[in-house]
């Protein structure tokens, strides 16, 4: 790892201390990331991390961006996940898909910290398979689209200022794949508004709501891409999704055993520290040896994706599949150390397993991510055998 990825480090995980880590909790019970802390993020460039420094950004690499990703999460698994959806879903898509002139409306904005940013592909009836049950729709009149739909779970919903949203543009039966749209869509667009905040299980603050299209009008050179190209947009930005979003689970991790260790030190029962039995040390070395696992598999992918390997679905599907999970086990792994503490919602470790399990469905499934890998790799045993 190179002295400048870790001074970068090193600067957000004090960011994170002072300005994050002291209102986690209370994000958490208000549901609330406040809007001034995206500003701070702004302050500290770290919004526009992949983009190039001539539209405001760091232009530095994939897996910079994942150690921020990771050392946000430390602090609050909310704000690093708001985080990824702003930084890397909305602010590097529209960077990778804009023409000059839309990267020069939108990005300084999104990168200071002024408005937020969301991607909006999920609706009621549309899931994993979204390409296929998209219903969202718009149609070209004149020089403007009419759209009409609803988008669901997205999150920044409720407070983005600008939006990337998918649409159905062509019949689907005729065109198949080629048949959705990607566009930018701005708050106060004419036919545009969004739901009520909807009440999660974690990730409490990133913002989630429904979104509804009753005649919106889009102005055309708000395309993003190519009209009915959309899912090549999708699908090019859904692996670096994939691998920014693992740097989530990464922080949680750490978060669990920076919890565990120091209790396990502590905690005083039959007249000794319950880090001297076998059982809780054998819990602390699984769950650290989770932790070095994912984090360098991690790592290792970003590094492949940062020198043009951007045909990694499925390590990018595996890391992903591999962190959630480990997330998860670390989070219920630091409540059954810190026993009935830990079950007590004044307890951070409840937080984590509630923000953790998000990882194992968000961004694709944990079993659409098990089907990613074993086609591909089904696909290259049958080209190697012919």
């Amino acid at each position: 790892m190179n002295k400048k990825i870790e001074k970068l480090r090193q600067k957000v995980r004090e960011f994170a201390a002072a300005e994050v880590a002291p209102i986690a909790a209370q994000i958490d019970r208000s549901d609330t990331i406040p809007l001034t802390l995206w500003r701070k993020l702004g302050e500290q460039r770290l919004l526009g991390i992949t983009v190039p420094k001539i539209y405001g950004g760091e232009a530095l690499s994939y897996l910079a961006h994942v150690i921020v990703t990771e050392e946000l999460s430390r602090a609050s698994g909310t704000v690093g996940f708001s985080y990824a959806a702003h930084s890397n879903i909305c602010v590097d898509n529209l960077y990778k898909h804009g023409t000059d002139k839309q990267r020069k409306k939108y990005l300084p904005e999104l990168i200071s910290g002024n408005h937020l940013g969301a991607l909006a592909m999920s609706e009621p009836d549309a899931g994993s398979d979204v390409i296929g049950s998209m219903s969202c729709h718009a149609e070209k009149k004149g020089n403007v689209w009419i759209a009409n739909g609803v988008k669901r779970w997205i999150t920044n919903g409720p407070d983005a200022g600008v939006l990337i949203v998918y649409m159905r543009t062509a019949d689907k039966k005729e065109a198949g794949s080629h048949s959705i749209t990607a566009f930018l869509v701005e708050q106060d667009m004419k036919g545009f508004s969004t739901g009520d905040k909807i009440d999660k299980l974690g990730m409490r603050g990133a913002g989630n709501c429904e979104l509804y299209f009753e005649n919106c009008e889009i102005p055309e050179h708000n395309v993003l891409g190519d009209v009915n190209q959309g899912v090549s947009v999708l699908m090019s930005g859904l692996n670096s999704e994939r691998l920014i979003l693992c740097g989530g689970p990464l922080g949680i991790m750490q978060t669990a055993l920076d919890i565990a260790v120091p209790y396990a030190n502590q905690r005083q029962q039959f007249g000794q520290a319950i880090g001297n039995f076998q059982m809780i040390q054998a819990k602390l070395a699984d769950m650290y040896t989770q932790l070095e696992a994912s984090r360098s598999f991690v790592y290792r992918v970003a590094e492949q994706f940062d020198n043009n390997n951007r045909t990694i679905g499925r390590d990018a599907a595996a890391a992903c599949l591999f962190t959630s999970q480990a997330a998860v086990q670390l989070s219920l792994d630091a409540i059954q150390i810190m026993g009935g503490r830990g079950y007590m919602n004044d307890n951070t470790p409840g937080r984590l397993l509630r923000d953790a399990k998000i990882y194992e469905i968000g961004g694709g499934t944990n079993e659409i991510r098990r089907l990613i890998i074993a086609r591909e790799l089904l696909k290259e045993a049958s080209e190697h055998s012919h």
